[in-house]
């Protein structure tokens, strides 16, 4: 049987701690949802004593009713020279009435004295009163060893008798924290081995952060090495550079390392999981992010495309299904005839082998990038062109006419965005401000849309970009405007391109939309 490895997913508390990341109390809520559908063993929802916001969260968390995952609150040590029975933050960690509470405490000397500035006799004291307390109170224990590889580096002894320490207090995970993200993972295996071998009765965990861009290779070489417990953010986020990736180290170990992780039907969730929680988080998942990136099995050179065509695994590591991803073959003007009758066939299985559209697709494909597009990271647009070329697209709207104004100075939102279009025979005017004139014409263009669209609620603009074409030009140039949308399940990327920015961003926000109802439409058009 293969080993089991707990996750410990840490997005709700040390991923809110990541620059520009905020959640509100709905946001924290369907996170835990999102995590829990998942299959994640723990989700470490927040310090109930570090903002009114927290205990607020674990009252109405305590009523969600989770298949899969415990919720634990996360807190310090008791405060030096006192006990856990008085201290206010041991009172706040208790009453969240979380099942699994995760205790940190310091294990470095350069910590204990310079930061908590107490002697190594009560800092042992504080992590095993700590954990004792809540032990005694029913609570699962687990103890996150903070700094303890520099502890370790520094006085190797008593980064172990703080360990010692936890486990007299009845903690049942040490976590050992990697906090500043300098180790090597030969250095964290190495370590690890050693804290299994001193404490077989209790389980050890690895938290580590990516500042040294090893967050998953230490996390991995720790299992390696005997932990069993992994805690992360499913997509890195935290404090600096982020955390630990679970969205990387879970099919790591799950499917080449014969690890059990998520149950075995949950995995193929990842990708759909980690495209929920971004849209809550109001972030993009980079393209590059491994595994569950839209370019991570993202093929361009004719030699790799031809490769995989014969054999997936000549120029991939994993099957992109297993995670919940998909294989992409990049369209360009330089892509033969193979190539884009491929594509139209995931669109059209139908499609003969011999079919004279391939052709036609190709040409139009030459002709519009020589206008300026580029379909390689707008794949929306491109199934929209394979549409128009050979069963034509449904007819959602038709732009009447749109009119735009920018003015400075700014009072509250600077532009104004009219429009008029028409649905069926039905003729809609609507206007909206914004910040910005695309944002203003965007705004207008759902307003109108709205009554007979409401699926269109969900969208939401997470990236744009605006790229120049002839730089040679000046302000004169042709400009690609480019546009991510998304609605919680999935993303889509689609272009736009003229001379004026605002009609380029207007043919990218067409495609976006029309995107999406195609989605609920696929067998009507």
């Amino acid at each position: 049987m293969p080993r089991s490895i707990e996750l410990l997913d840490s997005t709700l508390r040390d991923g809110a701690q990541a620059e520009g990341i905020s959640f509100s109390v709905n946001d924290k809520l369907e996170i835990a949802r999102a995590l829990d559908a998942l299959g994640v063993a723990y989700i470490e929802a927040g310090n109930p004593a570090s903002n009114p916001k927290e205990p607020a969260f674990f009252a109405q968390a305590n009523a969600l009713r989770l298949a899969n995952a415990k919720l634990c609150a996360f807190g310090s040590t008791r405060r030096k020279n006192t006990t856990a029975t008085e201290d206010q933050s041991c009172a706040a960690l208790l009453a969240a009435n979380t099942p699994t509470v995760s205790v940190f405490g310091k294990c470095s000397p350069l910590h204990v004295s310079e930061i908590l500035r107490t002697t190594p006799e009560e800092n042992l004291r504080m992590i095993e009163d700590t954990c004792r307390f809540f032990a005694a109170n029913g609570r699962e224990v687990l103890f996150d060893a903070e700094h303890f590889f520099d502890g370790y580096k520094s006085d190797a002894s008593y980064a172990m008798e703080c360990l010692a320490a936890a486990a007299r207090g009845s903690a049942r995970v040490l976590c050992l924290c990697e906090t500043n993200g300098g180790a090597f993972p030969w250095e964290a295996e190495a370590v690890t081995r050693v804290v299994c071998q001193a404490f077989p009765g209790v389980a050890v965990g690895i938290h580590a952060h990516n500042d040294g861009d090893m967050a998953t290779a230490i996390s991995c070489a720790a299992v390696q090495a005997g932990a069993s417990h992994v805690q992360g953010t499913l997509l890195g986020f935290g404090e600096r550079i982020g955390n630990a990736a679970l969205c990387a180290i879970t099919p790591n170990l799950q499917l080449k390392l014969g690890y059990s992780c998520l149950p075995a039907d949950k995995l193929e969730q990842l990708v759909p999981t980690a495209m929920r929680i971004a849209s809550v988080a109001n972030v993009t998942i980079p393209k590059n992010a491994p595994f569950v990136g839209a370019s991570a099995f993202a093929h361009k050179a004719g030699m790799h495309a031809d490769g995989v065509m014969k054999n997936a695994g000549s120029f991939e590591h994993i099957d992109p299904a297993a995670v919940g991803n998909r294989r992409r073959f990049l369209i360009s003007e330089v892509a033969g005839k193979a190539a884009v009758l491929r594509r139209a066939r995931r669109l059209f299985p139908e499609l003969p082998e011999d079919s004279p559209a391939a052709a036609q697709i190709l040409a139009t494909l030459k002709e519009k990038e020589f206008e300026g597009y580029s379909y390689e990271g707008a794949d929306a647009s491109f199934d929209l062109l394979i549409r128009h070329c050979l069963k034509g697209l449904p007819a959602f709207f038709a732009l009447v006419s749109y009119k735009v104004l920018d003015e400075l100075p700014y009072d509250n939102r600077g532009a104004t965005a009219t429009i008029k279009i028409k649905v069926g025979g039905q003729l809609k005017i609507a206007a909206a401000e914004g910040d910005g004139p695309v944002n203003a014409l965007d705004l207008a263009l759902r307003e109108a849309l709205a009554a007979f669209y409401p699926q269109l609620a969900a969208v939401q603009l997470l990236d744009y970009k605006v790229r120049i074409i002839e730089s040679t030009v000046g302000t004169g140039t042709k400009v690609r405007v480019l546009i991510t949308s998304g609605d919680g399940e999935t993303q889509w990327t689609t272009v736009g391109v003229s001379h004026d920015i605002i009609e380029a961003s207007w043919g990218a926000l067409v495609d976006a939309v029309s995107h999406k109802l195609l989605k609920g439409a696929t067998e009507k058009c």
